[in-house]
């Protein structure tokens, strides 16, 4: 989703605009899922500028419980729910989004526990990251210290959104470590500009509607989600790394990786994804060597949340069909 950023000056960095302008909080806004500060009202100077920051992701609701079969770990160095040692010796790793949070993912987590896979799913404090790590690569590199920290040989990685990008860019690192990939609504081809107004912070309505073009149900949106983009402005520290890595999501590109994964890949789009559009899943399907392509109807950026019945069954299938082909223990 794309917020136009308005600032004045000729020919500074956004980080400089940004830096000079936090300090004073006044105000924060906050597009689904970006955030950037700004005045109520903008004037814009003869030297005044526009820098689009673009992102794709979704806010999770925190107060989602831990499903059953999950486990909630707080180590030193991670964060994370895993469902613990399972039948089967491949785990599975899921990968959310820039804002996003492990709960965004608990019901296709639990889902595949049922069917004996192990699940992880970590939080990814890109909130907190040093400046260096708060970057596609940075974020890739942070995923395999956690598989690193479980002595995982051999995973499933699962994204949606910023989190496929990130995915796609573990196995160009790791390839002989990666079993199968799937990837949904995934950021590092293409993002749809979605409006060019203003972001105004304090109109609730127009924060829903923005909120809206996430989901083609727009029932998605409660108030629970439009209260927490409010609370997320608040801190300048977590501000500025949300916007780094949005800027690393945006320039780090992942087109010219995907023709060399040649793993089993399974890509599940919505088909009123206005994030990143059908082509787009076309497109990725066009360029990874082994990848299928499914869509689901009336469904918008994050199918495992609007149809997580229809996504878990397409992920399970497609799962079982992997360990069933390919001789790893699955």
């Amino acid at each position: 989703m794309t917020l136009p950023f308005f600032a004045t000056g000729h020919e500074k960095s956004i980080i400089k605009v940004i830096e000079k302008l936090l300090p004073a909080q006044k105000y924060f806004y906050v597009i689904p899922l970006i955030l950037v500060p700004s005045s109520d009202s903008v004037h814009l100077s003869q030297k005044s500028y526009i820098v689009w920051i673009q992102t794709v992701h979704i806010i999770y609701d925190h107060n989602k419980p831990v499903p059953e079969n999950l486990h909630l770990i707080e180590s030193k160095e991670f964060k994370y729910v895993d469902s613990g040692e399972s039948i089967r010796a491949t785990p599975i790793i899921f990968l959310h989004g820039l804002l996003g949070n492990p709960e965004g993912w608990y019901d296709a987590a639990s889902s595949i526990v049922d069917h004996g896979y192990r699940a992880l799913v970590p939080r990814i404090p890109i909130d907190s990251m040093p400046q260096r790590d708060a970057n596609v690569q940075g974020i890739a590199n942070y995923v395999h210290s956690f598989a690193h920290y479980l002595n995982l040989d051999q995973i499933v990685l699962v994204g949606n959104s910023l989190g496929g990008q990130i995915a796609v860019r573990y196995v160009s690192d790791h390839p002989m470590s990666v079993v199968a990939l799937l990837l949904s609504g995934s950021s590092g081809i293409y993002e749809t500009e979605i409006g060019t107004s203003t972001f105004r912070r304090r109109d609730r309505n127009f924060i829903r509607q923005q909120a809206e073009k996430s989901f083609y149900n727009p029932a998605m949106v409660n108030d629970g989600l439009i209260d927490r983009i409010f609370k997320i402005t608040a801190n300048r520290f977590h501000a500025l790394r949300i916007v780094w890595t949005a800027r690393s999501s945006m320039n780090d590109l992942i087109v010219d990786e995907l023709q060399d994964l040649d793993l089993p890949t399974y890509l599940i789009w919505g088909t009123y994804d206005q994030i990143t559009p059908p082509y787009v899943g076309h497109e990725f399907q066009k360029l990874l060597p082994n990848a299928q392509l499914h869509f689901i109807d009336e469904c918008g950026h994050a199918p495992m949340m609007e149809y997580p019945n229809v996504f878990n069954e397409l992920m399970i299938n497609f799962l079982n069909c992997v360990f069933k082909n390919s001789g790893v223990p699955a």
